[in-house]
């Protein structure tokens, strides 16, 4: 006995359903296979502390699509899942967690810090995994990975090996980036610059010979000024030309200084006269440099001010600004201070204000490295979808700076570097060395410092597939085939995954890079906890099911633009789902046959609405494979929606429905059947990729009522899996042009008369007589399909002729070269049908009257914010519209 689908879809009931059957099965299992060409994606590996949020749900979602698809295509499909040990973000995590314990990471040591963040990790790093398959993600878990893992650590120490042969890698004392909360070094990249409403303080500095006279300085970071060595200006400055070698005396401090004359100053900028603290800032470091000055230092790692600070030790960097300030004021050193707009730089996690400092660091020498990234670009080995992302990588690599790749943390890739405690040389070394390669002593110390996270994870695309040893994954996997990302992250991480698989495996990591863009709120601010305007993708799955969420985000994705995101978006992709299901129900419901037998079916036997939705799937199926391979996700999930909602299920299933419920004869039932189970199995099959829980369920219910039945479908109806089953490819032998044509013209016939039905304000049950007249010229053949113009138009009479006359009292509608004509007598009261609308165009026009007068108040233009004024003229134009129409209705009315 079959079971036909219950009356509502429910999501609940099938989503863990169907991802516990595909895990079980293997479905997203991939092996080497050099019989199948190979179609592999890499994950942006999410940090092991992160949960899902929309930006996350965006970007698995599209990868997602792209990997069901390849496999329904032939290909060995591989997405390769895993997360990322986040150095400084794990770190802080686990440091909270002691904190609320009263436990120091300093007290515990680094040994046993460690293993707290591995036990932590244990407990919540499959977090954001398991939501990652509430979403529906099809990665390959079963090779699920961890930058931290003991194959990827090997990576991480035979790339730093080898970079440092090559000479790519160096120690050195240079002006970084430091986070005074992390006390750690970030690299350039990492550093979030804001606008500030800040201060410019203009400081007098005295001369040492002449104390009443002076020279003014301008800064935003008056703390600094106690580690100012000199006072430089634009040697061109004529202000200055005879001040330069003057020495003068450092306000507060005493300390004496030279004017030195430098290009690098902008005489325009405040008096034209800077302060230079080499220790303090990268400019004045480059200046320092240049003019053999020595820096000073007068804050230590935390941003607390140091003995070189004078009275002000022990003080933070900001309270010290405020206090100095006060004691410049107070003995007449502060010339003026005036507002100042100004960038200040972030620490990308935890949002502290960046102090540039001097440091014993690590760095990656990128220029060979980046001008091999540029070629391949140049030479289309890497292309970006939009293709203006590519712009923005080159710039990045043109202009790119050394990376500081040496972090003063605990969690992480230790530095593969031991120090000689007798002779100071340096062994790098894949392996702990057990002497010194210089002298050979046995006395060595490894680096304190790990890796910057974003090594590791520049090596992703090939140390997941097993290098540095020779793996089979890696020669049928690598290079991989696309990476799909956020802009965000084009410097910390494509760029530097291209320069890494360019360097290390002489090889482009991926040949596409799909740039998406942001999700922003529904006014178009991004996303965050402080603004409080996130939106919880596991909170919409729950409420509307992952497929409404995929579908309604995928429509929303266009070519790589930000999306504006609400939650009232989802019941779009809600809608949908249910529309899906509710077709199933019709579908399966009218497959059923009491003495079901097989046909063969023959092109005669295709009725005219069979050949046009053949043909119409056809079309679909072409325009949805080729959006895919354009990364064009919204234009093909949209022609599947189109051709679902509006072709098949509006037009084809009511079309079809005499042929189910009264048919002609046995064999046109079956046809209209074998038709239906055909384009509805290949709708399923297109949709799968977007929204894969309820086309599994559905396919599996449609796969048994076909067999039972003995429908003819297709072969893939064997398949375990609609996720394991063949993607639809064009037949010729359904392309019909005539019959699209025809029914494009019947359609809108149709809608003439529905339009001309709810204009009139007729009951739709009410049957109607028609006439249907088509110009000298127009060559239509519209009496072949007179039957099915009665039935859905819900005609009693049609008449279907050459330049037909219009009919006393009727109403009509124009398609082109065709006019439809309805006649109203008895259907109607023209006299009270006539009132009402005239009625109806004096309360438009006196609406109209209203709006008219606000827009030309000169006071209401100008003081109105824009967006009032256009939703005004906006009104203005539907009012306009609206009493046209009604001008239309009473002329039919006479």
């Amino acid at each position: 006995m079959q079971t036909i689908l219950s009356t509502q879809y429910n999501p609940k009931e099938i989503e863990d359903k169907w991802y516990h059957f595909w895990e079980e099965k293997g479905v997203f299992h991939s092996v080497p296979d050099s019989s199948k060409r190979p179609y592999t994606i890499v994950i942006p590996p999410p940090n092991v502390t992160g949960v899902l949020h929309m930006g996350h749900a965006l970007n698995n979602i599209l990868q997602d699509i792209l990997i069901r698809w390849r496999r329904m295509q032939g290909y060995n499909a591989l997405w390769m899942p895993g997360t990322d040990h986040a150095g400084i973000a794990t770190q802080n995590v686990v440091e909270r967690e002691l904190a609320a314990k009263h436990i120091k990471r300093e007290h515990l040591g680094r040994e046993r810090f460690v293993e707290e963040v591995w036990k932590w990790k244990s407990q919540y790093g499959s977090t954001i995994i398991n939501q990652l398959k509430k979403l529906g993600s099809s990665c390959d878990w079963a090779r699920e990975r961890f930058t931290m893992d003991e194959g990827l650590s090997a990576a991480v120490k035979e790339t730093f090996v080898r970079l440092f042969e090559r000479g790519l890698i160096y120690k050195g004392k240079y002006m970084i980036n430091w986070c005074p909360r992390c006390c750690t070094a970030i690299a350039d990249d990492e550093v979030e610059h804001e606008e500030h409403e800040g201060h410019l303080w203009h400081i007098k500095y005295p001369f040492r010979d002449a104390p009443h006279l002076y020279i003014v300085v301008a800064t935003t970071r008056p703390e600094t000024m106690l580690g100012d060595v000199a006072v430089a200006v634009n040697p061109k400055d004529d202000r200055y030309k005879d001040m330069i070698g003057e020495i003068l005396t450092l306000p507060i401090v005493g300390r004496e200084m030279p004017i030195i004359a430098d290009d690098f100053v902008d005489s325009s900028f405040g008096t034209g006269a800077v302060k230079v603290t080499p220790a303090h800032d990268p400019n004045d470091f480059g200046m320092g440099k240049r003019h053999n000055l020595t820096p000073i230092a007068v804050m230590q790692e935390n941003g607390i001010m140091n003995e070189q600070a004078g009275e002000y030790e022990g003080m933070d960097r900001f309270e010290c600004r405020n206090a100095l300030v006060e004691e410049l004021k107070l003995k007449k050193y502060i010339e003026m201070v005036t507002p100042h707009k100004h960038s200040v730089g972030h620490c990308y996690r935890c949002h502290t204000v960046i102090e540039p400092y001097i440091s014993n660091q690590w760095f990656v020498k990128m220029r060979p490295l980046a001008d091999a990234a540029i070629q391949a670009s140049k030479n289309k080995s890497l292309t970006f979808f939009p293709e203006r992302w590519e712009k923005v990588y080159l710039s990045w690599l043109e202009n790119v700076r050394d990376w500081c790749i040496s972090r003063q943390i605990w969690w992480g890739h230790r530095i593969p570097a031991w120090y000689c405690q007798d002779c100071s040389a340096i062994t790098v070394s894949s392996s702990a060395p057990k002497k010194c390669s210089k002298c050979s002593s046995t006395t060595l110390k490894q680096d304190e410092d790990v890796l910057d996270t974003w090594f590791s994870s520049a090596l992703w695309p090939f140390s997941t597939m097993g290098w540095p040893k020779e793996t089979s994954e890696l020669k049928h996997y690598y290079p991989t085939s696309t990476l799909v990302t956020d802009r965000g992250i084009i410097y910390f991480w494509v760029a530097r995954m291209v320069m890494m698989g360019l360097e290390i495996m002489q090889n482009v990591p991926f040949s596409n890079v799909y740039i998406h863009g942001t999700i922003l709120d529904e006014i178009g601010r991004k996303m965050s906890k402080s603004l409080g305007n996130g939106i919880d993708p596991l909170v919409m799955i729950d409420q509307y099911g992952a497929d409404a969420v995929r579908f309604s985000i995928t429509v929303l994705t266009t070519e790589g633009q930000d999306l504006k995101l609400s939650e009232s978006k989802f019941e779009m992709g809600r809608n949908f789902t249910n529309k899906l299901w509710n077709a199933a129900r019709f579908i399966m419901m009218n497959l059923k046959d009491e003495n079901p037998k097989e046909i063969a079916l023959e092109p005669a036997d295709y009725q005219f609405e069979d050949r046009w939705i053949l043909s119409r799937l056809n079309l679909t199926i072409m325009v949805c494979t080729a959006s895919l391979e354009q990364f064009k996700f919204n234009d093909a999930a949209m022609h599947v929606y189109d051709f679902t909602w509006h072709s098949f299920c509006d037009w084809y299933l009511e079309i079809v429905k005499a042929r189910l419920y009264e048919p002609v004869s046995t064999r046109d039932k079956k046809v209209a059947q074998t038709v239906l189970a055909k384009v509805f199995d290949q709708i399923l099959h297109l949709l799968h990729p977007f929204v894969p829980f309820i086309t599994e369920e559905l396919w599996h219910n449609l796969k048994r009522i076909v067999l039972e039945n003995k429908i003819d479908v297709q072969k893939d109806m064997c398949c375990e899996s609609l996720a394991k089953s063949a993607w639809p490819t064009i037949d010729k032998r359904y392309e019909d042009r005539i019959a699209e044509e025809t029914m494009t013209i019947l359609q809108n016939v149709i809608r003439a008369i529905r339009n001309i039905r709810s204009k009139m304000n007729i009951k739709e049950k009410q049957k109607l007589d028609a006439l249907i007249s088509i110009s000298a010229d127009g060559e239509y053949n519209l009496q072949d399909h007179s039957g099915m113009l009665r039935r859905m138009a819900n005609l009693e009479r049609l008449e279907i002729g050459k330049n037909l006359a219009k009919p006393n009292n009727a109403a009509s509608e124009v398609i082109g070269q065709i006019q439809a004509f309805v006649p109203l007598e008895g259907i109607i009261d023209p006299v009270a049908e006539k009132e009402r609308q005239l009625k109806h165009l004096k309360q438009m026009e006196d609406h109209l009257a209203v709006v008219r007068r606000k827009l030309e108040n000169k006071d209401f233009a100008a003081k109105a914010p824009a967006h009032v004024v256009a939703m005004e003229k906006n009104r203005e134009k539907e009012l306009l519209e609206q009493i046209q129409k009604i001008k239309l209705i009473l002329n039919d009315l006479g």
